[in-house]
């Protein structure tokens, strides 16, 4: 199944999950080995996860339900911004970031 990929740390069906840290190098790996589908809602963070992935991340704000067994990758700021900030591609690394890995087990 394609990795789906989130602009934050985010559930979208009930279900069993699994969260846990992933490095750039990994989450390449994954996506090299299984395609992934954008569910990124915002245009600075695709554009950010595209340089770090070296691929094409489309900004796709979609409805979108994980399947059982499929994994994600969510793109986590390290700070939480204001209500109703969109932010820029700069104050998103002024926050920084990390990634984790969402398995959905049952």
């Amino acid at each position: 199944m394609k990795i789906a990929l989130f602009n934050g740390t985010v559930v979208t069906t009930n279900g069993l999950y699994r969260i846990s840290d992933i490095d750039v190098e990994n989450v390449k790996k994954l996506i090299d080995e299984n395609g992934f589908i954008s569910a990124i809602g915002h245009q600075s963070t695709a554009e950010i996860i595209s340089d770090l992935l070296k691929i094409n991340v489309s900004m796709n704000r979609i409805q979108f339900k994980q399947e059982v067994g499929q994994k994600a990758i969510a793109f986590k700021l390290n700070q939480r911004p204001p209500e109703g900030v969109i932010l820029s591609r700069d104050e998103i690394e002024k926050i920084g970031y990390s990634f984790r890995l969402i398995e959905r087990l049952e």
